[in-house]
C-alpha cells in the first residue's frame, strides 16, 4: 500500500467575515441594527424589540426616542417575510402608545398596513397589522386615511379568517371606522352584514361584543336595516335575548333591536312573530338597568312612526313605561320619559298615560339629576297639550309648584318644557287662577332674560296665557318682568319676535301697563318691525294698535287721531304732534319742567287727589280716631264738598240714593262726626287740646313718607261734564245732543267766531296767562276760556265720551282739530220704517257751533283748513 497523504484544509477566503454572535443588553444598540442589510439581523432585532415594547408603555417611549419607529416602518414592507411579520409584530404593540400612533400618522403608514392584509400573508402579520389599524382608527384622522386607502374591503374579508384573533381586532377597527358616516354608508354595498351576523355565533365574548356594536353603529342607517332584516338578523338578536347565559351582550344587542323598530315593516314583522310581546316583558321582568333603559330607547325610537305607536298601543306599552317610571335608576326614568313623550303622538297613549304616569312624572319634577327633571318636564308637556284632562291631573298631582320650581333651574330644556305645561295648564281658568296664586309672573321673568330661543319663545308664551289677568300683569309690572319683553321684541328668532309680539298684545291690555311698556320703548321697536316686510306679522301690528289704544295721549301725539271707540279717561293729555323718533315725556315730566314758550300741554284730569285724604285718615287712625282739621287737605275737603253740593254728577246722585257717599263726601262725614262732640263735658277739653297739641308732630311723620305725584284735579271740567250729564243726555236724539253739546263747547271757550275775525282771537295770550298763572306748563282743560280749533274738540271729544255720544277726535295742521260724529238721516217722505246707513258729520265747533257738516263737502274741507 502506498503511503497515505494527509490532505491540507484550505484556509477561508479573506473576504468573508467571521460569523460573530453578539449579547446586547442596551436597546438603543438593537434599533441600531434596524438599518443592517442582513434579514437575520433585523428578524433577530425585531423579535428583541417586540418583546421589550410589550413589557409595557415606558418601553415604547424609549423606543420612540432612539428613533426605532423610522426604520421599522420601512422594515414592515421589507421582501423577507420573517422580517416583514417581526416588524410588524413590533407595530402592533407600539400603535397603542398616542405618541407613537401621531409620528404614524405623520408617516402615513396606513397605507403600508393596508397592504399587509392580503390573503398571501401570514397569519401572524394580518394579526398584528389588523390590531395596528385598529389603534390608529380611534383617530379621525387615521379614520379618513384609512376609508380612502381603500382599508374596509380587506379588513371586512378578515371577519371570516380562521384566526379569533383577527376577527377581533378587524371587528375593532371596522367598529371605529363606522363612527364616520362615509365609512357608515359604504358598508353595506361591501356587505359586511353576512360575517357580521356570523361573528355573533363566536366562542368568544369580546368578539360577539365588538360585532353587536358595530350593528349597533351601522344599522342607524335603514338601507342596512333592511339587509339585516333579509339576512334574518333579529332572530340572531333575540336568540341572544332569550339566552340567560348572554346576559352581559343583552345590553348592545337591545340597542340593535332599537334601531330597527323605526321601520314599520320590521315593527309588523316582530309583532307577528312574538318578538315585541317578548321585548316588552323582558323589559319589564328584567333587573338591569342598562336593559331596561335600552328597552325604553327601543320604544322610543319606533314610537316615531304613527303606524308603530298604533302597534305598540295595541300591545300596551304604557303599563310597560309606567312600571319602569318605577326604577330607581335615573338614566331608567330619563329614557322612560323620553319614551312617554314620543308615544304621546297617539291620542290614545295620551290618555292612558294621565291616569297612572302624571303622579309619577310629577315627583321626578323634583329629582337632584337635571336630565331625569327635563324628560320629566317634556313628558308632561306632551301629555297636556292640547287635553284638558292631563293638564287637570298635573294640578290633582300638586305639580304647579314644582313646575314654577324648574323655571328656576339652569337646564334650558327643562325650564322650555315647564313652562309649556304651564301655558297649557293656563287655557283653563280655575287652573290659571291657582298657577297664579303661586307668583308665576315673578317666576316667569328670569326664563324671559334666558341666552336661549326656545326658553325665550315659551317664557313669552307662558306671559301671554297668563296675562289676560290684570292681577298677573300687575304682578308682572312690579316683578321688571316688562323690561325683557320688550327686549324680546328685538328678536332675531322669529318664533320668539312673533311670541313677544303676542304677550304684548295681551299685556297692553290695560292702561298702566301699555304707559309702561311705551316707556321701555315697545312702541318704538313695534314700529320698526311693521316697516319690514320680513319682520312684520299680524301679531306685531295688533301690538301697536293695542298699546296707542291703551295709551290715547301716546296715540294722539303720534298719529294725531282718536276713534270712537277711543274713550278719554283721566290723566290724558295732549301734547301736540310728535316727530317720528321723538319720545313723548309723561305727564309727571312735563309738568316739573321750568316754564317755556313752547305749545301748552292740555290736562283731562277730574280724579280727586284721593292721597291727600290718605295722609289725613292715617292723622285720624294715630289720634284715637279724632278728626284734625290740617291743611291742605283740609281746604281741598272743603271746596270738594262745595263743589259737589253745587253740582251732581250722575255718579254722585246713583250714590246718594243707594245711601252711599261718594268720594267727594267723605270729608263732611268726617266733620259731623266732629260737630257731635261739642256736647261733651268741660272736664274732657285739655284732652282734646292735647290731641291738637301732637297733631303737627304726627302729620310731619306722616308726610316724611313719600307720596305718589297725582295730577292736579280740574273741578271746573267736573262742572261741565255735570252740566252735560243734567241738560244734553236727556235729550231725544244723538243728533240734538250733539249739537247742544257743541253749543255748551263753544259758549264755554269763547263763543262763535266770525271766520273773517279769526286772527282777532288771542287765545294764544290767554294760554300763556294760565301758565304763568299756574306757574306749569300743562294747564288743566277747564281753565281755558279762549279756545281754539284744538282746545274745543278735545273737550267737545271728553265731554262726549262721559255722556255716551261717541265722536272721533282728528288733529290737523296749524292748530286745527275737529270732531267726526255718524247720524243716521231721516227716511224720505212717503217711507217709514226705513233704515238708513249712519253718515259721517264734522261738527262746527267755532263759526257756527252745533252745524253739521256733511264728511267730503267743500264746506266740511274749509272747516279743517287755513
Amino acid at each position: 500500500m502506498g503511503k497515505k497523504i494527509k490532505k491540507e484544509v484550505e484556509p477561508p477566503p479573506k473576504d468573508v467575515f467571521d460569523p460573530l454572535s453578539i449579547e446586547s443588553k442596551k436597546a438603543a444598540t438593537v434599533v441600531l441594527m434596524l438599518n443592517s442589510p442582513e434579514e437575520e439581523v433585523l428578524a433577530k432585532a425585531c423579535d428583541a424589540i417586540y418583546k421589550f415594547a410589550s413589557k409595557g408603555d415606558e418601553n415604547k417611549v424609549t423606543l420612540l426616542s432612539l428613533g426605532a419607529v423610522e426604520p421599522l416602518f420601512k422594515l414592515i414592507s421589507h421582501e423577507d417575510p420573517i422580517v416583514r411579520k417581526n416588524a410588524t409584530m413590533v407595530f402592533g404593540i407600539m400603535a397603542s402608545n398616542s405618541d407613537v400612533k401621531k409620528l404614524l400618522r405623520e408617516l402615513d403608514v396606513t397605507n403600508s398596513l393596508i397592504a399587509r392584509l392580503v390573503p398571501e400573508e401570514d397569519v401572524i402579520i394580518h394579526e398584528f397589522a389588523s390590531l395596528c389599524l385598529a389603534h390608529m382608527a380611534v383617530e379621525y384622522t387615521s379614520k379618513v386615511q384609512i376609508f380612502e386607502q381603500g382599508g374596509l374591503e380587506p379588513l371586512i374579508r378578515l371577519l371570516s379568517s380562521p384566526d379569533p384573533d383577527v376577527k377581533k381586532n378587524s371587528v375593532e377597527c371596522i367598529y371605529h371606522l363606522v363612527q364616520d358616516f362615509q365609512s357608515r354608508a359604504a358598508v353595506h354595498e361591501l356587505n359586511v352584514i353576512p360575517p357580521l351576523l356570523e361573528l355573533l355565533k363566536s366562542e368568544y365574548p369580546v368578539i360577539q361584543l365588538l360585532a353587536l356594536k358595530t350593528l349597533g353603529v351601522i344599522s342607524n342607517d335603514k338601507e342596512t336595516r333592511i339587509i339585516l332584516r333579509e339576512n334574518q338578523g333579529l332572530d340572531h338578536l333575540f336568540k341572544i335575548l332569550e339566552t340567560k347565559e348572554f346576559n352581559d351582550l343583552h345590553v348592545e344587542a337591545l340597542a340593535v333591536v332599537a334601531n330597527c323598530l323605526e321601520d314599520v315593516d320590521t315593527m309588523q314583522l316582530i309583532q307577528q312573530t312574538g318578538g315585541l310581546k317578548k321585548l316588552l316583558s323582558f323589559a319589564k321582568t328584567s333587573t338591569i338597568p342598562d336593559i331596561q333603559k335600552n328597552a325604553a330607547k327601543a320604544i322610543s325610537k319606533a314610537a316615531y312612526d304613527s303606524e308603530n305607536r298604533k302597534i305598540l298601543h295595541e300591545q300596551e306599552v304604557e303599563k310597560c313605561l309606567i312600571t319602569l317610571l318605577g326604577t330607581d335608576n335615573d338614566g331608567v326614568k330619563t329614557a322612560v320619559s323620553q319614551a312617554i313623550s314620543a308615544m304621546c303622538e297617539n291620542l290614545a297613549s295620551k290618555d292612558a298615560f294621565g291616569i297612572q304616569g302624571i303622579p309619577q312624572l310629577v315627583q321626578l319634577l323634583s329629582s337632584d339629576n337635571e336630565e331625569v327633571k327635563e324628560a320629566a318636564a317634556m313628558a308632561l308637556a306632551n301629555l297636556t297639550t292640547a287635553n284638558p284632562g292631563n293638564a287637570s291631573s298635573v294640578a290633582e298631582a300638586e305639580g304647579i309648584e314644582p313646575l314654577i320650581n324648574v323655571l328656576s333651574t339652569k337646564r334650558d330644556g327643562a325650564v322650555a318644557n315647564a313652562a309649556i305645561v304651564l301655558t297649557n295648564m293656563a287655557t283653563q281658568e280655575p287652573l290659571r287662577l291657582s298657577i297664579q296664586c303661586h307668583s308665576i309672573m315673578n317666576a316667569i321673568v328670569e326664563p324671559l332674560q334666558s341666552a336661549n330661543s326656545q326658553v325665550q319663545s315659551k317664557a313669552v308664551l307662558t306671559v301671554a296665557a297668563f296675562g289676560c289677568d290684570a292681577d298677573a300683569r300687575t304682578e308682572l309690572r312690579n316683578a321688571g318682568g316688562l323690561e325683557p319683553l320688550v327686549k324680546l321684541l328685538h328678536s332675531r328668532n322669529e318664533e320668539v319676535r312673533r311670541n313677544a309680539c303676542w304677550a304684548a298684545v295681551v299685556c297692553a291690555s290695560d292702561e298702566l301697563t301699555a304707559v309702561e311698556l311705551c316707556r321701555l320703548g315697545a312702541l318704538d321697536i313695534l314700529e320698526e318691525i311693521n316697516l319690514s316686510m320680513g319682520r312684520r306679522n299680524h301679531f306685531s301690528e295688533r301690538a301697536l294698535d293695542k298699546l296707542l289704544d291703551n295709551n290715547l295721549s301716546q296715540k294722539y301725539s303720534q298719529l294725531g287721531y282718536l276713534s270712537f271707540s277711543n274713550i278719554i279717561t283721566d290723566s290724558f293729555y295732549d301734547y301736540g304732534q310728535v316727530k317720528p323718533g321723538v319720545k313723548l315725556l309723561s305727564l309727571e315730566e312735563l309738568s316739573t319742567q321750568e316754564l317755556n314758550d313752547r305749545r301748552a300741554v292740555i290736562l283731562v284730569n277730574i280724579k280727586p287727589p284721593e292721597v291727600a285724604l290718605t295722609v289725613e285718615e292715617k292723622l285720624q287712625d294715630l289720634v284715637y280716631g279724632r278728626t284734625i282739621n290740617l291743611s291742605p287737605s283740609s281746604s281741598f275737603r272743603k271746596s270738594s264738598k262745595e263743589r259737589a253740593s253745587a253740582v251732581v254728577s250722575p255718579v254722585d246722585e246713583k250714590q246718594e240714593s243707594s245711601g252711599r257717599p261718594s268720594s267727594l263726601s267723605k270729608g263732611s262725614t268726617r266733620e259731623k262726626g266732629s260737630r257731635k262732640g261739642k256736647g261733651k263735658k268741660e272736664e274732657e277739653k285739655p284732652k282734646e287740646e292735647e290731641e291738637f297739641q301732637i297733631a303737627p308732630k304726627i302729620q310731619e311723620e306722616v308726610t316724611l313718607e313719600k307720596l305718589p305725584w297725582l295730577p292736579p284735579f280740574d273741578f271746573i271740567l267736573l262742572d261741565y261734564i255735570n252740566d252735560a250729564s243734567k241738560t244734553i243726555l236727556p235729550l231725544a236724539t244723538t243728533k240734538e245732543q250733539v249739537v247742544a253739546l257743541a253749543q255748551f263747547v263753544a259758549g264755554n271757550m269763547g263763543g262763535p267766531i266770525e271766520k273773517d275775525k279769526l286772527h282777532e282771537f288771542s287765545w294764544e295770550l290767554h294760554i300763556s296767562e294760565i301758565k304763568f298763572e299756574q306757574k306749569c306748563n300743562v294747564i288743566p282743560i277747564g281753565k281755558i276760556k279762549k279756545g281754539t280749533f284744538y282746545h274745543r274738540a278735545l273737550l267737545f271729544k271728553v265731554i262726549a265720551d262721559r255722556i255716551g255720544a261717541g265722536c272721533t277726535l282728528v288733529r290737523g295742521e296749524y292748530t286745527r282739530a275737529w270732531n267726526e260724529v255718524k247720524l243716521v238721516d231721516d227716511s224720505p217722505q212717503g217711507i217709514t220704517g226705513l233704515l238708513l246707513p249712519p253718515q259721517v258729520y264734522v261738527v262746527d265747533l267755532m263759526y257756527q257751533p252745533g252745524c253739521l257738516m256733511k264728511q267730503g263737502s267743500a264746506e266740511a274741507d274749509h272747516y279743517k283748513l287755513i
